[in-house]
């Protein structure tokens, strides 16, 4: 089906106002964008969501649908009817799952370690291999700070160590860990789907019965002998003390899904209980990691 998407110019004191617009004109879904690249942290559970001071509010609609008529109401109701900054898009009628399928392609990161979608076929069927379908979660390997947590696990002799996988998503790490030779993984995560996921994924990969599975609220006492957090910089300040408990005594730890300026505070921040190593950056993200002290 055909479809044509509104762009609304909006700030943080408008956003919310103009999606409400937008659903009320008919719109089928209406999502926010940045519009100048600044950066904008998830909340934690309670926080107030905070919009950024450049958004493009987008809503999509059927082809068929009047737009002129949309159009005519939201001039209206704008305080500036003159100056209403808007932008209307025909979109191509794809079918937007295949076309992300035939774009996910096998991907290896550093020496043995290769991420390879369900669906196609493994380059090297003697390398270490995770056979991966990430549903509805986080975690394909393709952005930076999956491949950076990827690229450490690689590193590591994991063979009979336990690892503990802090937000796991799709479970592409704890797969990692698991297929490098640890000896369990215990995966944790806030979304019921994300953990649907990795028990999916590591029935896929014959991995199932040496990963664990956990909600925050029910989170297992353990200390492991290596820790991997790929979250956001919001939240691994606010959970440090959580985190840095699971890592057993000269454990090791790695954390991303944090932006280059957010790195030397989050350094300070876990340079309480860890020796921390040089930062490792890719793509304006970054890696930290290190070694829980005595």
């Amino acid at each position: 089906m055909p479809w044509i998407q509104l762009r609304l110019n909006a700030d943080e004191e408008t956003a919310e106002k103009y999606s409400d617009w937008l659903s009320a004109c008919g719109a089928q879904a209406v999502t926010f964008i940045d519009a100048k690249d600044t950066p904008i942290y998830e909340p934690l559970p309670g926080d107030e969501v905070t919009y950024w001071h450049n958004t493009v509010v987008m809503g999509l609609y059927d082809a068929s649908h009047d737009m002129d008529k949309v159009l005519n109401y939201l001039r209206s109701i704008h305080p500036d009817k003159q100056d209403m900054q808007y932008k209307l898009e025909q979109l191509e009628d794809k079918d937007w799952e295949r076309e992300w399928m035939d774009n996910f392609h096998p991907m290896k990161f550093g020496e043995r370690l290769w991420i390879c979608p369900s669906w196609r076929e493994v380059p090297e069927p003697d390398a270490v291999n995770v056979m991966l379908d990430p549903g509805l979660a986080f975690g394909t390997g393709t952005h930076p700070t999956t491949a950076l947590c990827l690229e450490w696990l690689d590193g590591l002799d994991l063979k009979g160590k336990t690892v503990v996988d802090f937000g796991c998503g799709s479970g592409i790490l704890s797969l990692a860990a698991l297929k490098l030779g640890a000896k369990e993984v215990i995966g944790i995560d806030i979304d019921p789907q994300a953990l649907q996921a990795s028990k999916e994924n590591a029935i896929r990969n014959g991995v199932e019965d040496r990963l664990s599975l956990y909600l925050p609220d029910n989170q297992p006492d353990i200390q492991a002998e290596v820790v991997v957090a790929n979250i956001l910089a919001g939240p691994l300040k606010e959970l440090a003390p959580i985190i840095t408990k699971y890592v057993a005594e000269n454990g090791l730890l790695a954390l991303s899904g944090i932006l280059e300026e957010q790195a030397v505070g989050l350094v300070d921040v876990y340079g309480q209980w860890c020796q921390m190593d040089p930062i490792v950056e890719k793509e304006e993200w970054v890696r930290l990691s290190g070694a829980k002290k005595q």
